[in-house]
C-alpha cells in the first residue's frame, strides 16, 4: 500500500513541476525604450544632423567638463548630458514607465495555465449493520486518491483543460485492490459575453497605453528639465555680467566720489555736491550686494538641476564656458511651429492614448450588456485495474469513456450595472475626445504667444542696445560738462544710474531673446531633436490607432 501511495504521489509531483517549469517565463521590467541621453547612431549609418549645439556654443557633447580644485568648468550642452545621468528628479521619473510595464504582465497573467495538484489518503475502521441470525462484523477500508491538472484561458474565449486522476481503493471486503485512472479533457467556448479577443485583450492593451502614457509623461520630464537646465544657465550667466557690470559702475562712482572731493577740497566745488556722490556710490554698493544674491541662488539651483558627480557638490565653483550670444536663427512661419507642436507635444500625445483607453472602455462595457451563453463538452476514459501501471493501460479501452456536453445562460433580468457602465464608458470617451480639441487649441496659444515673445524679445535686443549707447553718451557729456563746472553731481549720479540700467537691460534682453527661443521649442516638443537628445515618447499618437469597435 505505501509502495503504491508514493508512486502516485511521485506521478503528481512530476506532472505539476514539468507544467510550472513550461509555464515560467522571465521579466524584466526595465526596456531600452525607457532610454533618455543623447542619440545613439544608427549601425552604418550616416551621422544624423541636428541642431543640439546652442548658437554661439562648439560642440562639446562627448567632452567631460573641467574640474579642478573643486571648480566646474562647463558648457550649456555639458550642463544638460550631466543632469540626463544624475539629476534626482529624472531618476526618480524614470522608474514610473516600468512601474507601468509591470501591470502589462499582470493582465496577461489571465492567460497563463493554472496548474491543480491534490493527493489525499484516508483509512476507515466502521461497523456493519446487524443481520438476523450474523450479527455485524468490522470493516477497514483504505482510500488513495490522487489528482493533476492544467487549464488555459485564451483570447479567443475558449478554455481548455487536461486532467487526470487515480484512485486505489483497498479493504477488508475486497479480495484485491481496485484501482481506477482516469484522464479527460474538457472545452468551454463563450458564445456571447466574452467571446472574442477583442474584449479579451483589451485589458492587455489598456496596460500597454498606460505604459505609454508613463512614456509620454517621461519625455514632458524631460524636455522640462533641459529647458529649466538651459535657462538656469543663461540665468547664470546673466547674474555674473550683472556683477560685472555693477563693479565697473561701483569704480566709476567711486572715481567720481574721488574727483568730488579733491575739487571741493581746492574750492572749485560746494560741500553739497559731496552728498549726491556718496549716495551716488552706497546705491552702486547695495546693487552688488543684491547682485551678488542672486548669483548665489542661482548657483544653487543651477548644480541641485546638473548635480554633477564629486564630493561637496554645493561648494562647488562653477565656470561657464558659454557666453550669452544674441541668436541669429531664422523663424520659420508660425503655422509650420503649430503644426509641429500637434504633432510632438506630449501632453497631447497623453490625450490622444487617454482616448484610446476609453475606446477600449467601451469595448468592455459593450461586452458586459450581452448575456452569458457558453457551450462546453469534456471527454475523459477510464481504466480499472487491481495496480496502477495496469489501470492505465485500461486507458486505452474504448469501451470506458464519458462525454458530457451542454450549454450554460446567464443573463440578469435588468442588467442596470452594466448599463450604466456602458454609458459612464462612452461619456467618458466623449469627454475625452473634447479634451483633446480643448488642449490643441491652448498648445496652439501657447505656440503662438512664444513665437510674439521671440518677435518682442528681438527688438528688445535692438532697442536696449540703441539705449545703451545713447546713455553711455549721455553720461560721456555729464561728465565733461562736470568737469568745467556746467554740470552737478546729482545729474552725474542720474546719468551713470542710467547707464548702469542700461546696461543690465541690454544683457537681460539678450538672455531672454535666448530663452524665448528655448521656450518656443519646448511648446512645440522640440527640443530634445534640436538638442540630439534621446527620450521615450518620440512618435506621435494618432487618433486612428485605436481598438477597432467593429
Amino acid at each position: 500500500m505505501l509502495g503504491r501511495c508514493w508512486n502516485s504521489a511521485k506521478l503528481v509531483l512530476v506532472l505539476a513541476s514539468c507544467l510550472a517549469l513550461f509555464s515560467c517565463s522571465n521579466f524584466d521590467a526595465a526596456s531600452s525604450q525607457d532610454y533618455v541621453g543623447p542619440l545613439r547612431p544608427e549601425p552604418s549609418a550616416a551621422p544624423a544632423k541636428t541642431s543640439a549645439v546652442p548658437a554661439g556654443e562648439p560642440n562639446t557633447a562627448g567632452i567631460s567638463p573641467a574640474v579642478q580644485d573643486n571648480t566646474l568648468k562647463i558648457t550649456v550642452t555639458q550642463a544638460t548630458l550631466i543632469a540626463l545621468k544624475n539629476n534626482k528628479s529624472l531618476i526618480v521619473q524614470q522608474f514610473n514607465p516600468q512601474i507601468s510595464r509591470t501591470l502589462e504582465e499582470q493582465q496577461l497573467s489571465v492567460f497563463d495555465p493554472d496548474i491543480t495538484a491534490s493527493l489525499s489518503k484516508s483509512r476507515t475502521q466502521s461497523q456493519t449493520i446487524p443481520r438476523p441470525g450474523l450479527g455485524s462484523f468490522s470493516s477497514l477500508t483504505n482510500d488513495l486518491s490522487a489528482n493533476v491538472g492544467i487549464s488555459e484561458f485564451f483570447p479567443t474565449g475558449t478554455t481548455l483543460s487536461l486532467d487526470g486522476s487515480t484512485n486505489d481503493l483497498s479493504g477488508s471486503f475486497l479480495n484485491q485492490p481496485f484501482v481506477t485512472t482516469r484522464a479527460g479533457l474538457g472545452v468551454t467556448q463563450s458564445l456571447l459575453r466574452g467571446f472574442g479577443t477583442s474584449v479579451n485583450l483589451a485589458s492587455v492593451e489598456q496596460a500597454r497605453l498606460d505604459t505609454k502614457t508613463s512614456q509620454y509623461e517621461l519625455r514632458g520630464f524631460v524636455e522640462n528639465l533641459v529647458a529649466q537646465i538651459e535657462e538656469t544657465y543663461w540665468d547664470y550667466a546673466l547674474a555674473e555680467e550683472q556683477i560685472d557690470i555693477v563693479n565697473q559702475s561701483l569704480e566709476i562712482a567711486q572715481r567720481q566720489l574721488d574727483e568730488t572731493k579733491e575739487r571741493i577740497s581746492v574750492g572749485d566745488l560746494s560741500k553739497s555736491e559731496l552728498v549726491g556722490a556718496q549716495a551716488e556710490l552706497a546705491l552702486r554698493q547695495e546693487d552688488l550686494i543684491n547682485a551678488q544674491s542672486a548669483l548665489a541662488k542661482t548657483k544653487l539651483n543651477l548644480l541641485r538641476l546638473v548635480n554633477p558627480p564629486g564630493t561637496n557638490l554645493w561648494d562647488r565653483q562653477i565656470v561657464l564656458q558659454t557666453a550669452p550670444e544674441n541668436p541669429t536663427e531664422q523663424l520659420v512661419d508660425v503655422e509650420t511651429h503649430a503644426a509641429l507642436a500637434r504633432q510632438m507635444r506630449p501632453e497631447l500625445n497623453q490625450a490622444r492614448l487617454l482616448w484610446q483607453r476609453d475606446e477600449l472602455e467601451v469595448v468592455k462595457t459593450r461586452n458586459g450588456l450581452l448575456p452569458q451563453l457558453d457551450v462546453f463538452i469534456t471527454l475523459g476514459r477510464t481504466g480499472y485495474a487491481d495496480s496502477f501501471a495496469k489501470s492505465i493501460d485500461g486507458i486505452r479501452n474504448k469501451n470506458n469513456y464519458d462525454v458530457t456536453g451542454g450549454i450554460i445562460f446567464e443573463y440578469p433580468f435588468l442588467n442596470r450595472s452594466a448599463q450604466a457602465q456602458n454609458i459612464r464608458a462612452r461619456v467618458s470617451r466623449d469627454q475625452a475626445h473634447e479634451s483633446i480639441n480643448n488642449l490643441s487649441q491652448l498648445v496652439e496659444v501657447d505656440v503662438r504667444n512664444a513665437y510674439l515673445e521671440i518677435i518682442h524679445a528681438g527688438q528688445q535686443v535692438t532697442a536696449t542696445t540703441a539705449s545703451r549707447k545713447l546713455q553711455e553718451e549721455k553720461l560721456q557729456i555729464e561728465t565733461e560738462k562736470f568737469k568745467v563746472g556746467s554740470s552737478t553731481s546729482l545729474l552725474i549720479a542720474q546719468a551713470q544710474r542710467d547707464f548702469l540700467a542700461s546696461r543690465i537691460a541690454e544683457a537681460q534682453a539678450v538672455v531672454n531673446h535666448i530663452k524665448a527661443y528655448i521656450e518656443l521649442y519646448r511648446l512645440e516638443g522640440s527640443l530634445l531633436e534640436r538638442r540630439g537628445i534621446a527620450s521615450p515618447g518620440r512618435e506621435s499618437v494618432k487618433l486612428s490607432d485605436t481598438y477597432s469597435l467593429k
